[in-house]
Formats: C-alpha cells, sequence, structure tokens
C-alpha cells in the first residue's frame, strides 16, 4: 500500500466515524425527554417508559405502551388510552 492511498484510507476511515457520530448526536437530542407512565384500566395497572422530542410525545406514547399491555381489542386500547394516568414523571 502506497503512502497517499494509506493516508486516503485513514481520512475515509475518519470521515465515516465522524459522519456516525454525528448522527448519533442529532438522534440523542432529537429525543430528549424521557417519561414514565402508570396507567391502571379495569383493575390492571402497567407502568411503561417512553422517550420523545417533547414531554408530550414521550407521555403519549408511554401510555400507549402502557395501555397494550392491560387492555385487551381495539375499544379497550381506545378507552384505556383516553384516561387520566395515575402518574407521569419526566426528566
Amino acid at each position: 500500500m502506497t503512502r497517499s492511498v494509506r493516508w486516503a484510507a485513514i481520512a475515509l476511515v475518519v470521515a465515516a466515524t465522524a459522519t456516525v457520530a454525528l448522527i448519533a448526536v442529532g438522534v440523542k437530542q432529537s429525543m430528549s425527554k424521557s417519561c414514565e407512565v402508570c396507567v391502571t384500566f379495569q383493575g390492571r395497572n402497567a407502568c411503561r417508559s417512553a422517550i420523545g422530542a417533547t414531554e408530550e410525545e414521550a407521555t403519549t406514547t408511554a401510555i400507549q405502551n402502557a395501555c397494550a399491555f392491560i387492555a385487551a381489542g381495539m375499544t379497550q386500547t381506545v378507552q384505556c388510552q383516553s384516561r387520566q394516568p395515575d402518574s407521569v414523571v419526566c426528566e
């Protein structure tokens, strides 16, 4: 391998690593809110965490995840998701 080819390979690896790092930082910054929500529906309860770009998005996703665990079918899922959660803790 000649010296110029070696430097080109090194530059390519550095550029690829920098690109992956920038993508990872961008994704982490866009998902900046984390919330844990506890829901009770028909005597069953579940707590789930979710991450989102906003507190509202993270809360909504956590509610959907919790209701998916304790509700059976679409009708119950919609009913569960429309209820007020027992608790919401966001960071």
